[in-house]
Parts: C-alpha cells; structure tokens; sequence
C-alpha cells in the first residue's frame, strides 16, 4: 500500500518515497523558548505527531529531529524586530537562558499532556554556533553572501528560481513580505545569516565568528542542524503554514545553496488554528495555552481529538462551543470502549483475518495524506460490528490508538457513567439480534450491560432497565 502526502513544493498529494528505502529523515520546526506554545502551535506539533505516528505504522523507521529556537528569532520571519528571546528575558526580569529552560520545559509539557511523542533529536540553537559559522563559510566560498554594514547577507539573486517553494512571483513575494526597507542590502529580500551590528547592540547572546563577534540569523539553524543530523538529503521537512514564504523558502536556498543539489523531497505544512476574532498570535497577547484549557475545565486530549476532527490542511476555527462538542464526542466515545474493555471474555475466539481487514482498512485512510476523520469512521465501524466480538474489537481499537494517541484503552470512572442514548441503543440492537437468532452478540450485549452495571428486565411488554 502506497503512502501519500501533499507536497508544498509540487502543490500535489504525492506517493512516499524516502530516499532510503525503509527509512525517513524528518525534520520539524520546534519552538522559540520565549514564551508558552499557544494552541494554534501546538495544532501543529499534533499533526507533525501523526504523520510521524502514520509512518511508523506503516513500518518506516523515522529519525525525527526538532530545533530549539533560543537565539537569534527577531519579532518578524524577515530581519527586523528585537530578539524574541530578549524580549521574554526584559519582561519577566531574568536571563535569557532562564527563559529559554523554563519555556523548553514547559512545552514540553505540553506535548506530554496531548500524547505527542518526542523527537528522535531534539537541538538547541545555542548548542551549534559552530555549525552555524561552517554553513556561511561554506556559502561565502561558494559566492552567496556579502557583507555591509558589518552584517554577512545571503544574496538571493544568486540563488536560482528563490521562489520556488512559495510558488508566487518574486513581485508578489515581495509584496506580501511586508520587509521594512534596509538600505544595507541588495535586494529587500536578501537575509542575514550573521548580525555583528545589528540595532540592539546589548543584544545579551554573541559569539565570536570570522566576521565579528554577534549573533546567527533565524534561518540559518535549521539548515545547519538537519544537516548535521539526518544528512544531505531529507525525506520531509514540517511546519506551519507561516513559514513558506520566508523561513522555510530562505532554509531551501541557504541549505540547496551548500549542498549543490535537491536537498528536501517533500514539504508538508500545517494550517492556521484561528480563533473567532481572528489569528491567534503572542505578539498581541491574545492567545490560548493548554494551561488555561485545563482551568476552564478541559482535558488536554479534549483538545487533541478536536484537531483530529479536521483536516491538517484546513483552517480550523476554534471556539469553547466547539471545543465542548469535542470534549461531548470524545467523552462517548470513551465510554462506549470502556463497556467494550469490560466486556472482554477469555473465551472471545480471535478472528486475525477480520482483524487484519479493519487494520487494512485503517491504513488505506492514514496513508491518504493524513485522513484521519476517515480513519475514526474505522473506529466506529469497528464499535458497531455485530460480528466482532469484545476481544477482538479491544486489539483494534489499541492498535490504531497507536496513531489517534487518545488514550483509548486508559478505563476511567468517569469513562462508564450511565449514557441512557447508548442503553436504549444497545437494547434495540439486542431485540434485533435475537430476533436475527444472533445470539452471540445477543448475550454479548447483556455483557455489556453487566460491565456498566445495567440490569435489563424483560418483559412481554419490552426490554427496560435499571442501575443496579
């Protein structure tokens, strides 16, 4: 079975094929420790998750490696603004590197909370100045830079076809760039690789470097740590959505710039979270944590099956009133296995044929870039199967929890409250059984009622209930 994947570069769902067979080099843009993630980052880390989940699943072994943005990430894509991470530094009165460890840890954190799975790398900016400087050397030996004004600059005009991933004209990308004029470069579009001189000149974290002691422009890091880490050639490369234009169309020519050759197959990004009032951002302080969803109430993973619910690709618009739909979704959904958990009898007979036609059925949807709403409609064939019995039903749903990572076979109290929808549902179900002379599934719903400690009383007037 083919994997597929909607490549950025090409603007068409692809077929997977790794440069080695077998084996996945996927790097994804981590955070800057500046501050907390907000949701609309973490929507992103969540989808990086399953398509890394998705592949494993489809028997790739996947080196995933992420950066740890803790220098160097100015308040815009392009070269203007002040140091992120001198920014959270001035606002709660402590060092960079403070900031930076607090935040790191906090996100991940966050990534516990909503069952994302860590990378197989994770680096830190800071931890690799020196590979940093051997990429400029490199393009300076190779003629992309220049310097002016103390700055070393990547010059784009060398660089052919510079907008290819962004996929517009160099006048629409300049157009929607929004770059404040710098009258030290070239071309508005040209990017430092290396400040020596640029306007804050306490900028706390310098290091010395052939061209004066300063700092390493934003782009530049991750060029220089996927390289080290995954090789020349990278199998996919994430992010949101923000960054094609700049970020990931200046890592393209400074990384292709190097290395001489194609350097990443495929490019995957994720769609904006918005809130009602619009994007979600930190610069305008208008901006949601998990943290604070845990204070109103919900569970981390409320959140998680809400984004699972829409596609990677598509904006998703969020609201408390979704996100109570959601929480109502997943919180039936929970229930519903737990009655199938607590039904589960050492003498269920296990069918691996049927249970491999669900597993196939699974893997056709995961592969089709991502479908993972169609995936959870597998899920739900799999509850309402007559003719699986409670075992059988148990090692599928564990084994596509594997990639949805809702922690479905987890049976909590509040997972096997009485849901009188799902009782009268499961009545009508049992009458029709017995009536087929089904009575496998016929007694294998009385189970069920026995493990959500529902007696049913049968009389010639109907099928009733009551709590024991």
């Amino acid at each position: 079975m083919s994997f597929n994947v909607y490549n950025t570069m090409t603007r068409n769902k692809d077929e997977f094929v790794p440069y080695k067979a077998g084996k996945v080099g996927m790097y994804t843009c981590g955070p800057t420790v500046y501050n907390y993630a907000h949701i609309g980052n973490l929507r992103t880390y969540i989808f990086e998750d399953v398509l890394k989940k998705s592949l494993e699943y489809s028997n790739y072994k996947v080196k995933h490696v992420m950066n740890i943005t803790d220098v160097g990430h100015l308040q815009s894509d392009g070269d203007e603004g002040q140091d992120k991470m001198a920014l959270g530094a001035s606002r709660e009165h402590k060092t960079v590197w403070e900031i930076a460890k607090f935040y790191e840890d906090a996100f991940f954190e966050d990534c516990n909370k909503l069952n994302i799975k860590r990378p197989t790398i994770v680096c830190k900016a800071t931890d690799h100045i020196p590979d940093m400087i051997n990429l400029i050397k490199k393009l300076e030996e190779k003629g992309y830079t220049y310097v002016s004004n103390g700055n070393v600059y990547f010059e784009i005009d060398k660089f052919e076809d510079y907008a290819k991933l962004a996929n517009i004209s160099m006048d629409e990308l300049e157009a929607g760039s929004r770059i404040e004029i710098d009258p030290n470069k070239k071309n508005p579009l040209d990017f430092v690789l290396w400040f020596t001189n640029s306007k804050f000149s306490n900028q706390i974290m310098q290091w010395e470097s052939p061209w004066g002691r300063g700092f390493p422009g934003w782009h530049l890091e991750c060029s220089a740590m996927s390289i080290k880490y995954i090789g020349e050639y990278l199998d996919i490369h994430c992010g949101g959505i923000d960054h094609i234009a700049i970020h990931h169309t200046n890592e393209v020519a400074q990384s292709e710039g190097v290395l001489g050759h194609k350097w990443v197959k495929y490019w995957m990004h994720g769609e904006f979270l918005v809130l009602d009032s619009g994007k979600m951002s930190k610069s305008s302080g208008d901006f949601l944590t998990i943290s604070r969803l845990e204070e109103e109430g919900y569970s981390p993973l409320d959140y998680r099956y809400f984004c699972l619910q829409s596609k990677y690709r598509k904006q998703l618009v969020f609201s408390f009133e979704s996100l109570n739909d959601a929480r109502s979704g997943y919180k039936k959904l929970k229930e519903r296995i737990a009655i199938v958990l607590k039904s589960k009898n050492e003498s269920d007979v296990i069918r691996a044929d049927k249970i491999e036609t669900y597993k196939e059925k699974f893997s056709a949807y995961i592969s089709d870039d991502l479908n993972i709403a169609n995936a959870f409609t597998v899920l739900f064939d799999v509850l309402k199967d007559t003719e699986l019995n409670s075992t059988e039903k148990s090692i599928l749903i564990e084994d596509f929890d594997k990639i949805l990572s809702l922690d479905l076979m987890t049976i909590e109290k509040a997972d096997i409250n009485i849901d009188e929808e799902l009782i009268n549902s499961l009545i009508i179900e049992r009458a029709e059984a017995r009536e087929s002379k089904n009575w496998a599934r016929a007694d294998e719903i009385r189970n069920e009622f026995i493990a959500m400690n529902i007696e049913l009383l049968d009389t010639k007037d109907g099928t009733t209930w009551k709590a024991k």
